[in-house]
């Protein structure tokens, strides 16, 4: 445990030493703030709906953007800035884990996720001082930003342990968390078949937000996130051992 913290750690504040990290922040709180003074201008409108703010803020195509260009660019560097520097060996003969290496990066690419996110807790809170706001959609919507957050940061985990270069790095965990987000857009297809239109439906991110918008949190969208971020970061641990010393 003294060893994932401190991994943890470490990778957390090395975020805040690289000039990228303030420029992803910036980029960030730039687009959020555009995208939060866009709506509120539509929810001005007579005929918008009520109480929708929550749900139009976490499904919006601004948001999806960030969220897969946000994770690629935060997980490029976790393992293959390591693997190139050569700092990875000196970690692994330490009395480390594969699998604590993997997670304890992992983690602190998510918090330093999660911190991106912490100044929109202002919207919320500036909707409720001048109007009723109900705070489950607002809760759920974070937890699903958190899973999926998670979800995607642990696919980069993936393809920063497949090579090197962060850059290729960045590239593979933009496709395969795009991958990730396109299968569910099959569920539109005209599959002819409605079990497997379940299973897209079950796969899609997007469906998956856009309950967490309404402030409904079902467990098998839990099971999904979760599990599938597990099988990400299990790839990477096995990733990591087969790469030892390339």
């Amino acid at each position: 445990m003294r060893a994932f913290l401190a991994i943890l750690k470490r990778e957390f504040l090395a975020y805040f030493v690289s000039p990228l990290a303030y420029v992803v922040l910036t980029a960030f709180l730039l687009v959020n703030g555009v995208v939060f003074w866009l709506i509120l201008l539509f929810l001005n409108s007579p005929d918008a709906p009520r109480n929708a703010f929550m749900s139009l803020f976490f499904t919006s195509v601004f948001y999806w953007i960030f969220m897969i260009l946000v994770s690629s660019i935060i997980s490029m560097r976790l393992l293959s800035e390591e693997r190139k520097s050569g700092s990875i060996e000196a970690l692994l003969t330490a009395p480390v884990s594969e699998a604590t290496v993997v997670l304890g990066k992992f983690s602190g690419a998510w918090c330093f996720f999660m911190f991106l996110w912490l100044p929109t807790v202002l919207y919320p809170l500036l909707l409720a001082r001048y109007g009723a706001l109900d705070w489950g959609p607002v809760a759920a919507g974070y937890l699903g930003i958190a899973l999926i957050g998670a979800l995607f940061i642990s696919a980069g985990t993936f393809a920063s342990a497949l090579t090197k270069n962060q850059i290729v790095a960045a590239v593979l965990a933009f496709l395969i968390i795009l991958g990730i987000f396109m299968v569910g857009m099959f569920k539109d297809a005209p599959v002819g078949n409605p079990a497997l239109r379940d299973v897209f439906v079950y796969l899609s991110v997007l469906e998956h937000m856009e309950d967490f918008g309404r402030g409904i949190v079902d467990t098998r969208r839990l099971v999904y996130m979760l599990s599938s971020a597990a099988f990400f970061l299990f790839l990477s641990t096995r990733a990591l051992h087969a790469n030892k010393g390339k």
